[in-house]
């Protein structure tokens, strides 16, 4: 009797499956950090290579540079540069975070968690959890690098001084655009087998979304390009960060090379849902061709 009470008061299999999927997540998102510690040189190779880019084009075409009609202040490059760089790190990491998914798949630990009573959706978000907080942990280390190369004039000096409101806002803006990154990356990595398939990939499509996001140079307002840029879900990341970074000192005005804060966050929080969104479906599909291939195989 006792036993029978016991079986009937246990909690429907839902609730208990919920503490599991946390714990998965948790579990996932850690052992990309872990994996992370153990492997230096992964930040070294996303660090170094976009300091050295903000150094060297800072000082290359610093004298040929012409400051946007939305600065309202002197500019140099390295300044204007400074948050397109930040996002460079971001894409990278999220390059970087993405090819453990081709990695885990060929070492067996991928087909161990799609076994597993873990959801679909846990391990997604389990994955772009741990990579986009590698890409924020990186992208505030260069933030600090940046700052202390300027007051020690190893860079021309920044007006990116923003108050501790729009900090908070930066670290969450660097976080849903570090989100949205890892998410494209996990689509992309998730339908390929291959390590060098996926760079070029990678190179082919994300390097170029970034070259046309208002990063590398000022968007104009009119002509092909400029409409390029504004289709680009990434120049509203790069455009909002550039906001709360130069907050401080000088508003500056709305234009079409540079949108309002409130465009900004809601273009990439919907960039964010759908690269979710995308890689939830893409994991779901790729296990339902394999299922239905095996049930043809079967009959």
């Amino acid at each position: 009797m006792a036993h029978t009470e016991l079986f009937h008061s246990e909690a429907p299999p839902s609730s208990r499956r919920a503490p599991a999927a946390w714990l998965g997540i948790w579990t996932l998102t850690r052992r990309e950090m872990v994996r992370f510690v153990r492997q230096r040189s992964r930040f070294a190779g996303a660090l170094a290579q976009p300091v050295m880019f903000w150094v060297l084009f800072g000082a290359g075409l610093h004298g040929s540079f012409k400051a946007p009609d939305w600065a309202t202040g002197e500019m140099s490059y390295q300044e204007y540069f400074f948050p397109g760089i930040a996002v460079l790190i971001l894409m990278f990491t999220a390059i970087f975070s993405s090819i453990s998914i081709i990695e885990d798949r060929h070492e067996g630990f991928l087909q161990g968690v799609l076994v597993s009573p873990l959801p679909r959706w846990g391990l997604v978000v389990g994955k772009l959890l741990g990579g986009t907080l590698l890409a924020l942990l990186q992208a505030v280390v260069f933030l600090l690098i940046g700052h202390a190369m300027a007051a020690l004039g190893l860079a021309p000096p920044m007006s990116t001084a923003p108050g501790f409101v729009n900090a908070a806002l930066l670290m969450f803006f660097m976080t849903a655009v570090a989100f949205s990154l890892t998410g494209l990356g996990f689509i992309m990595a998730w339908k390929l087998d291959s390590v060098q398939g996926f760079h070029a990939v990678m190179s082919v499509f994300l390097m170029p979304m970034w070259l046309v996001s208002g990063a590398f140079f000022p968007a104009g307002e009119t002509g092909f390009l400029a409409w390029v840029i504004r289709l680009n879900p990434l120049t509203y990341g790069v455009a909002g960060i550039r906001r709360l970074m130069y907050s401080g000192e000088f508003p500056l005005p709305v234009s079409g090379a540079l949108p309002s804060l409130g465009l900004c966050l809601a273009a990439t929080l919907l960039f964010a849902a759908v690269t979710l969104t995308g890689s939830i479906s893409v994991s779901r599909q790729t296990v339902s061709r394999k299922s239905s291939r095996a049930a043809r195989k079967r009959k």
